[in-house]
């Protein structure tokens, strides 16, 4: 491991390789967010040197490939280097019976496949793109799409919307930008960091490069994010947030007191940052009706 990417461990909240979100749900011990049945698939997006990813679809009750339904592609946390797409299964089956086509999309990570931030970069803005030129398979409407994470997932799904370059061979003709954004303790501005060595696959340090702050403009889309009081990439957020109000751009924080990086993951703040998440998508248009999960009287998100 790279002096570089040992410095994100620590910043990103991970001891011995385990993060905060120790979180991170298994597939057999997942929260469940909803008692619907929820049908899903499989879709390979992109084959790479180091293998196959997919998208890990989720679909609305009552489905139909003709429907033009809004999308949400999630993707998960882990400093680039750990994690998996069941971080996000909660939160894609719930929307899923909220009437979204939901998927948790795998992209490169440093542990299984050797790669670099960059790369990771590269995939999720290929998932992106992916999606939107299938939007008639996958019944989703492409103006209507929307990209979340948490932590190095959080920085990715910002990246695609504010980040130019680091594109694969995928056709520049379909936009990879998303309609809105939904970040859960993103790292933002990686220039940030006490260490600012971000090695990309040249060994080039990249930290500015894919610091999505840096790169925001009134075209940036409405964006809802959260963060616990007690995780250090707050400043993060805030700078986002305040940055994105002198442009007139949308962008909206919630804090959890003394929550650390991962909080989101666990109940009852699960529950919390989900409901606030469906409100943000109902004000946008993309949601109809109240939340139906029901966040816990002893998780309190406070709007700065």
């Amino acid at each position: 491991m790279t002096p570089a990417i040992r410095v994100l461990f620590v910043v990103f909240g991970l001891t011995a390789g385990v993060s905060s979100a120790s979180a991170q749900p298994k597939k057999a011990d997942r929260p469940k967010l909803t008692d619907a049945a929820i049908k899903s698939d499989d879709l390979l997006y992109k084959t790479t040197p180091q293998g196959e990813l997919k998208l890990h679809v989720f679909y609305p009750p009552g489905w139909k490939a003709t429907d033009r339904r809004p999308v949400i592609v999630f993707f998960f946390g882990g400093a680039w280097r750990n994690g998996s797409y069941l971080q996000f299964v909660p939160q894609s089956e719930y929307f899923a019976s909220r009437g979204l086509v939901a998927i948790s999309a795998d992209y490169r990570i440093e542990s299984k496949h050797k790669t670099t931030p960059d790369k990771a970069v590269e995939d999720a803005r290929s998932a992106v793109r992916f999606v939107r030129a299938n939007a008639a398979k996958l019944g989703i409407d492409p103006d209507k799409l929307i990209a979340g994470g948490g932590s190095a997932g959080g920085h990715l799904a910002a990246c695609t919307a504010l980040v130019d370059g680091f594109d694969a061979a995928d056709d520049p003709k379909v936009s990879c930008k998303p309609n809105a954004l939904v970040l859960y303790n993103p790292a933002l501005n990686l220039t940030l960091l006490k260490d600012r060595a971000i090695p990309g696959a040249d060994g080039q340090d990249i930290a500015k490069a894919i610091s999505p702050t840096l790169y925001l403009s009134k075209l940036a889309p409405p964006a809802v994010i959260f963060f616990g009081t007690g995780d250090r990439m707050l400043a993060m957020g805030t700078e986002y947030v305040s940055k994105a109000k002198k442009l007139c751009v949308r962008a909206e924080l919630y804090t959890a007191a003394d929550q650390p990086h991962g909080f989101f993951n666990r109940s009852p703040w699960l529950e919390a940052t989900t409901a606030e998440t469906d409100r943000f998508l109902a004000s946008l248009g993309y949601l109809t009706g109240d939340p139906t999960v029901k966040p816990k009287t002893d998780a309190k998100l406070k709007k700065e």
